[in-house]
């Protein structure tokens, strides 16, 4: 048996969510059963619960994402969640940030292949590309660090007044406690748990987020992105 055999039905909720892109998300379903599996981007074991732990459990993020930004994905993988809430929202511009080649090769496969012209992979560690991307509204993550490694690495790629949404799960009011001063560090202003798609994934998707001020990183990166600003302009200039 193949593991795109294994996939379940699509469940009845996918149709709501992704509505025009549902087959999309299919064929995006199907290329992580097989492709993501062969080459070590996702479990064999999370091909049976694809749908209601993955695609749905990140689609759902859109409920709080604000329309018409730019996001980042942080640790972007397979594409969870960016490529499930590109699907389901064409208003936002989204990065796929992600440090590994094969993972890498994997998005661009899947963008090209499904359209997704508003979304644009990037292959590079989020300290590495802090002044190469503009700043973002939004960053997004999952299952990549802890939150306060994880604000280390996402909360500097902002732009004043940004926003965090980590997706986490039962850990997230200790995550959120423990990284408290980490955040405040980082030029935090606000933090709040969030939980999305009510009627959609039981349970609902459980939502970290993290509001900056006017200085995204704090004091020490608001000095490391003027310096890289200052360098890429000089070398467009050359």
């Amino acid at each position: 048996m193949t593991e795109a055999a294994e996939l379940p039905p699509v469940p009845e909720q996918a149709r709501e969510v992704f509505g025009d892109r549902y087959g999309d998300a299919v064929r995006y379903a199907e290329l992580l059963a097989e492709a993501g599996v062969q080459r070590g981007l996702i479990g064999p074991r999370e091909v049976p619960r694809l749908w209601e732990r993955h695609l749905l459990n990140c689609a759902v993020l859109s409920e709080v994402v604000p329309e018409g930004v730019m996001v980042c994905d942080v640790g972007s993988g397979a594409g969870l969640p960016g490529i499930p809430l590109a699907l389901v929202r064409e208003d936002l511009k989204i990065t796929l940030l992600e440090p590994l080649l094969r993972r890498t090769n994997f998005l661009t496969e899947v963008v090209e292949l499904l359209g997704l012209d508003h979304v644009t992979v990037v292959r590079g560690r989020a300290e590495e590309v802090m002044g190469s991307l503009p700043p973002v509204h939004v960053v997004t993550a999952r299952a990549v660090a802890p939150l306060d490694r994880l604000a280390t690495w996402g909360i500097p790629l902002l732009r004043p007044y940004g926003e965090m949404l980590a997706l986490k799960g039962d850990t997230a009011e200790e995550e959120l406690k423990s990284a408290a001063t980490a955040l405040s560090k980082l030029g935090a202003v606000e933090t709040s748990i969030l939980h999305v798609g009510e009627g959609v994934v039981d349970p609902m998707s459980t939502v970290v987020r993290v509001e900056v001020g006017e200085s995204p990183g704090g004091v020490r990166f608001a000095a490391k992105r003027a310096k890289a600003a200052r360098t890429g302009r000089a070398r467009r200039r050359r």
